[in-house]
């Protein structure tokens, strides 16, 4: 009976690359491991059952040719799996996801507040209310074309999501960082065209018109004045805009290390 049991079972060799490792155990990190199996699985289950959310995988290589999440895996396949490029199309190549989004916009997820402000004061469009649930989330995701940002593994494994980022950070410091390298948007900065409070666009405004709104000391020493189209919140270059100017400076400052 074992020896019968034993010889349905089926073998391929399987190796993740570069982030994709965070999501593996140390024995299968950066290094190519027996995976065994019975029947012939979806390449999608496989890369699942192995804690891996679908939409972090941008190109599935099995034995050199490139396949989709659809693939049923046989014994003695050789599969490397490759992390989602955003910032690069490599539609040509690729037969597991839909092309890169043309323009960065985002979505988070509940615990990712503070970076949501962060991507605001940088000026890319990101969405986000505490209320969300996963559902809500995708259903916007999908209506907006916006890459989907969360802490939560399990909301990229849902079939639906097709642009989405599990962010590895606890730091909202560091997750700001790490969001900008993993999408590439150092050259897409435009900081202080958003609402950090909305998501709404900015625009200069007289101050004659946001006076009766001003502190005596802002109204004295200020003279440049700002407004959000959506909810009317008013900026100024105070000492809120020199510390942001400096966090804006130190995110470039990442990338010339």
């Amino acid at each position: 009976m074992v020896k019968q049991f034993d010889e349905i079972r089926k073998k391929a060799f399987l190796r993740f690359y570069e982030e994709l490792n965070d999501f593996l155990p140390p024995d299968k990190q950066k290094k190519p491991f027996a995976y065994l199996f019975f029947g012939s699985p979806a390449i999608k289950d496989v890369i699942e059952a192995l804690g891996i959310p679908h939409g972090e995988v941008d190109m599935i290589l099995i034995n050199g040719k490139s396949e989709s999440f659809d693939y049923n895996l046989k014994s003695g396949d050789n599969v490397s799996v490759y992390p989602m490029f955003e910032s690069m199309d490599i539609s040509s190549a690729t037969k597991v996801r839909v092309k890169p989004l043309r323009e960065n916009k985002f979505i988070l997820d509940v615990h990712l507040g503070k970076t949501a402000k962060y991507l605001r004061m940088l000026g890319f469009d990101a969405l986000y209310e505490n209320n969300l649930d996963d559902p809500e989330i995708i259903d916007l995701a999908q209506k907006e074309k916006r890459i989907i940002l969360t802490r939560d593994k399990e909301l990229l494994k849902n079939s639906r999501v097709t642009h989405g980022y599990w962010v590895r950070s606890k730091n909202s410091d560091n997750q700001i960082s790490e969001v900008i390298k993993r999408f590439d948007l150092y050259s897409k900065i435009k900081p202080f065209h958003r609402c950090m409070n909305c998501n709404g666009l900015i625009e200069e405004i007289e101050k004659e018109k946001v006076v009766d709104r001003l502190e005596p000391k802002t109204k004295q020493y200020f003279n440049e004045f700002f407004v959000c189209r959506s909810c009317d919140k008013v900026y100024w270059k105070g000492s809120h805009f020199e510390r942001m100017e400096k966090k804006i400076a130190n995110l470039l400052k990442t990338k010339s290390n």
